[in-house]
């Protein structure tokens, strides 16, 4: 099979696009036949400087595709059933090989492209916003980094539970698009004092949660944003900057910081069916998948280097 691979970590132009060896199907595993890759930001950043788990190295989390192959000991899947699937590595080929139980099936005439584009950004929104966040209605939530497919997921679903809703993103027409999944009130962070502008349009409160997939320098304005026992996830290091930040505001206002890493649970019953119901809901058009564009897997470097360009609004994906 064909695929994307990289031999060391650096920038996109590391990748190559090469044969390799077809992937073996485990007995509790499906092989599938990949038709859209979704390209993540842990993606990103372990082409950057991530641990390799061989040389030459498949990167990536999610893919979508329809099964080839089904283990001796699956029983609920089957060859032809189109599948959206989750592993560790592997995505950026045009095979791939994964336990049975990260493949979610896709409902009938739903779109296999944006399918591919749910289980990690929507339950990773969804984990923080509702597992860590403990959102309840009537709250306000800021999303940082709106526009980025995990902030686009969690604008949606803090909106569905009935919070106002605040975003962040870096231009004013990035933010005029953020309008139609459900801000109320949008922050350009680089032309205008983020933390002003949440208390001006709190009154002065503060916001209940942060979702902050960004971390670095915007984790101290994420801090300064918080009201009274307000809360922060955690869920990203987007910026690539350290984590050097002022915690120290937390202790007198009672809130909170918690750290979100979807993978540790995603084995989970309650991850598991989360992200089909998240599946669900978008086949039925409850959510809206935004995909900003596609390339063809032989150029994954330059989508990767799009990525970093930081241009896209929702995911970008690649195409075998």
């Amino acid at each position: 099979m064909k695929a994307a691979v990289y031999y060391e970590t650096g920038s996109p132009d590391v990748l190559r696009y090469e044969d390799v060896p077809d992937p073996v199907c485990h007995p509790q595993g499906v092989v599938i036949r990949v038709e859209a890759v979704s390209i993540e930001g842990g993606d990103t950043l372990n082409r950057g400087g991530g641990q390799m788990a061989g040389s030459p190295h498949i990167v990536g989390y999610q893919a979508a595709g329809e099964i080839i192959e089904v283990g001796a000991e699956v029983a609920h899947l089957k060859v032809g059933q189109k599948v959206v699937t989750v592993n560790a590595f592997g995505s950026h080929a045009e095979l791939r090989a994964v336990p049975a139980r990260n493949a979610w099936p896709i409902p009938d005439g739903f779109d296999i492209r944006k399918a591919a584009a749910i289980p990690v950004p929507f339950g990773t929104a969804h984990e923080c916003l509702f597992g860590a966040g403990h959102l309840k209605a009537g709250e306000t939530v800021l999303v940082q980094a709106g526009a980025g497919a995990v902030g686009l997921a969690a604008i949606q679903l803090a909106k569905k539970a009935g919070a106002t809703v605040l975003a962040s993103a870096s231009s004013d027409e990035r933010l005029e698009r953020l309008k139609a999944f459900g801000m109320d009130h949008g922050i350009n962070y680089r032309r205008d004092d983020l933390v002003e502008q949440v208390m001006k349009l709190t009154g002065g409160k503060g916001v209940d949660l942060v979702v902050d997939p960004v971390g670095g320098a915007t984790l101290q304005g994420s801090l300064g944003a918080l009201g009274y026992r307000g809360r922060i996830s955690l869920v990203g290091n987007a910026g690539r900057e350290p984590m050097k930040v002022d915690v120290s505001s937390l202790m007198g206002g009672n809130r909170s910081l918690t750290g979100v890493f979807l993978g540790a649970e995603i084995m989970t019953d309650r991850v598991h069916d989360m992200i089909q119901d998240l599946i669900d809901q978008a086949a039925r058009g409850e959510l809206e998948v935004v995909i900003d564009s596609t390339f063809p897997l032989a150029e994954a470097d330059k989508a990767h280097a799009y990525i970093e360009g930081r241009q896209a609004v929702g995911r970008v994906l690649l195409i075998p």
